[in-house]
């Protein structure tokens, strides 16, 4: 039986842009994608630790080193600029595939410049 765990998190990173006249999605600086290996177009929840807030969306990679975090279209009426977000993407395992796996955790500076926690 599969089951749904934890894959990667990209932990309080400061949201940058609200873009609401884009399609939808989030934007993320590509080094802290590569980092938690978390793939274009692939869909992760939003965690605003400002407002409550939770949802899903799927990522667009931005520059890398550019330190973006952009919420589009519709989601950009669930954040403000400013607000702490976290990312996460979880992956369909079995629980011998759980055992032995970590995620992938970036914590990240109010640059959104990663850091070592």
């Amino acid at each position: 039986m599969l089951k749904e765990f934890l894959y990667a998190k990209i932990h309080r990173a400061t949201v940058t842009e609200a873009n609401l006249d884009y399609v939808g999605s989030i934007t993320i600086d590509k080094k802290l994608l590569c980092e938690v290996d978390i793939k274009q177009n692939q869909k992760v929840e939003i965690l605003d630790v400002n407002n409550g807030e939770r949802f899903s969306t799927y990522v667009i990679e931005g520059r890398e080193n550019s330190g973006v975090i952009c919420l589009n279209g519709a989601a950009a009426r669930k954040v403000q600029i400013n607000d702490k977000i976290i990312i996460v993407a979880y992956a369909l395992m079995n629980d011998e595939e759980q055992k032995n796996f970590k995620p992938k955790i970036a914590h990240v500076d109010k640059n959104n410049k990663l850091i070592k926690p």
